[in-house]
């Protein structure tokens, strides 16, 4: 029977659920794709189109049992005392708190786990509606709240691990050697192996249960498992290595990205007789302000007597009142940042399409003299209006990420990138070209994982709303998720990545440390196999968690603490831990106002 009389809360539930996921994707996916664009392995509209495809594979194919945990694991259903109407009621309130922190937060650049989020306001709402003593805080079989934030030390550390482990085996295989070349080409298909490996075996080890993969016996899975991986291994052999041979090692320009179908066949291609070197992108990362002006005077200039109405000043006097001058016309900090996405905004008012006319038209038509409600204001509103609409949807996909990862010139963040970058060993850029491919692969593996995941932050409380107001009963919490959640949500996380993503990607990556494919690819291994193992187990571990661990791992593989940027890292871990008490009070202060909120009695 459909609770008809508390259709505005289901409503008002599925907003909430859906402003969870687009900021789940703004904040969690867009850090989880940060590492492979910080690596320049692919594009921001590249991660985009990945991300949507493996995000919702992973949420479709892994997600309910993640799910699972959120709906039941925290409040018992039997709490609920068989009311529908507070169950309803209760989540509704759990996604509008979590779903209000994280908007906040990624407006501002904070990069915090939405996983917690949620998880701290649901307990929060727990408390406030069947008492402290009814919310599972201890470890309940796995799904407790004392498990699940376990997590928060136990995954950073985990993923770092896994990630320094598996680019300490790149760098003591390849990176050391005196020709490194030959090495990274040859060994690409192990690691082709072991992403191909842990991917099906996100599928296949307790998969969906409408997939009925978790019946299999146990030799079933092992051979799926290590046969996929070792067929990705041996199709790698067979026609990822002679294409990068070709285009590395014989440096053939000529080879085109399709080329690899023809495997072995090219290497009888001739090469062209003025092939000098490989022709790769530069990985580097590149810290410099290439549009800033140089002084119109010269040394000369500087060094030549002045005069002024005193007299002649002698070459010294001239320079020291030159230096003064430059110093007194130093621009503050503030001013800096303001030059600095000026600079972006001109580039991008220069650029044809839909995006250069919006912001042609934004900079054409500024705000008048006055309040908002002024007639000439009220006009430049209108027209304002589509533009700031376009610029909205298409505003990240030009957002220039790297450079605003390596911080502004001239200011204290610059300054301390220019220290990180300087503490990290650079490898060639032949070496990183060929984990560049490699790291596509641990990409899209970590998105899967991610939508296997964090997709049960916001369909498992929707998934109990519609249950209970569906069926109007408090048990149909613990039915299956349907599959049609899953995709509405997952479809909503990849609008959030590709919208608003940019917003957190441009604190993440080099920002923490030096990025490289090499690099890349070893942290997203690591956090995938460590989100991958918490997710069998029904843990709703923090996507962002592993990644911002398996980040600092490899980081400090270079040797030396100077290479990680412990500030931005204490940053992370202070808005982790604040998000624990903030998103469990707001929800659970809106619980209990909304349930013992004054009401006429009849």
């Amino acid at each position: 029977m459909t609770l008809d009389q508390y259709t505005y809360v289901f409503v008002i539930g599925t907003l909430f659920a859906m402003l969870d996921a687009f900021n789940n994707g703004a904040n969690d996916v867009a850090n989880a794709w940060a590492t492979s664009v910080s690596s320049r392995s692919i594009s921001y509209r590249q991660a985009m189109i990945f991300g949507t495809v493996f995000e919702m594979l992973g949420a479709i194919t892994v997600g309910a049992r993640t799910a699972d945990t959120i709906k039941n694991g925290i409040i018992p259903n039997s709490a609920f005392r068989g009311d529908a109407g507070v169950q309803m009621l209760a989540f509704t309130c759990a996604l509008a708190a979590a779903s209000s922190w994280v908007m906040w937060c990624t407006r501002h650049s904070a990069h915090v786990s939405s996983t917690y989020s949620l998880i701290s306001a649901i307990a929060g709402v727990g408390v406030a509606t069947v008492g402290a003593s009814q919310v599972q805080w201890g470890w309940n079989d796995g799904k407790g709240l004392g498990a699940i934030f376990a997590g928060l030390g136990m995954a950073p550390v985990i993923s770092g691990g896994f990630a320094a482990a598996i680019f300490l085996l790149i760098k003591f295989t390849v990176h050391i050697r005196k020709n490194p070349v030959p090495w990274a080409i040859y060994t690409s298909p192990f690691f082709f192996l072991i992403a191909g490996t842990i991917c099906t075996l996100s599928i296949v080890y307790k998969g969906s249960p409408n997939l009925g993969l978790n019946k299999k016996p146990a030799w079933y899975v092992a051979a799926v498992t290590m046969g996929t991986g070792g067929g990705v291994c041996l199709l790698s052999a067979i026609f990822f290595v002679p294409y990068v041979y070709s285009r590395v090692l014989k440096r053939d320009y000529t080879v085109k990205w399709w080329m690899f179908v023809y495997g072995p066949l090219l290497l009888r291609r001739e090469t062209p007789a003025d092939a000098d070197r490989a022709r790769v992108p530069n990985y580097a990362v590149i810290q410099e302000d290439v549009e800033e002006e140089s002084s119109s005077k010269s040394v000369s200039d500087h060094d030549a007597p002045q005069k002024t109405e005193a007299g002649v000043l002698t070459p010294t006097e001239a320079k020291e009142k030159s230096l003064v001058v430059e110093e007194t016309a130093q621009a503050t900090y503030k001013e800096l940042m303001i030059q600095g996405k000026a600079r972006m905004d001109a580039k991008l008012c220069k650029k044809r399409g839909p995006l250069g006319w919006a912001m042609r038209t934004l900079r054409d038509n500024p705000w008048g003299a006055g309040q908002m409600y002024e007639l000439h204001n009220i006009k430049i509103l209108l027209i304002r209006i589509p533009a700031m609409i376009v610029c909205g949807a298409l505003y990240g996909l030009n957002y220039d990420i790297h450079a605003a990862q390596t911080g502004i010139s001239g200011t204290p963040e610059g300054q301390r990138m220019a220290r990180v970058y300087a503490n990290a060993e650079k490898y060639p850029n032949e070496v990183e070209h060929t984990y560049s491919f490699v790291q596509v692969l641990t990409a899209c593996t970590a998105s899967f994982a991610h939508g296997a995941n964090d997709i049960g932050n916001s369909v498992g409380p929707w998934a109990v709303i519609y249950g209970a107001w569906s069926t109007g009963s408090a048990a149909q919490a613990k039915a299956p998720v349907p599959i049609w959640q899953l995709a509405v949500l997952s479809l909503t996380i990849s609008l959030g990545l590709i919208t608003y993503g940019y917003n957190i990607m441009k604190v993440m990556g080099n920002k923490i440390t030096y990025h490289s494919p090499s690099r890349g690819c070893s942290m997203e291994m690591g956090a995938a196999i460590t989100v991958l193992v918490f997710s069998q187990y029904s843990l709703p571990v923090s996507t962002s968690m592993c990644i911002t661990g398996a980040t600092v791992g490899v980081g400090l593989c270079n040797g030396t603490f100077k290479a990680v940027n412990f500030q931005r890292v204490g940053l992370l871990v202070l808005s982790w831990i604040a998000t624990i008490p903030i998103a469990g009070t707001i929800g659970g202060v809106l619980m209990g106002l909304i349930l013992n909120a004054p009401h006429f009695t009849s």
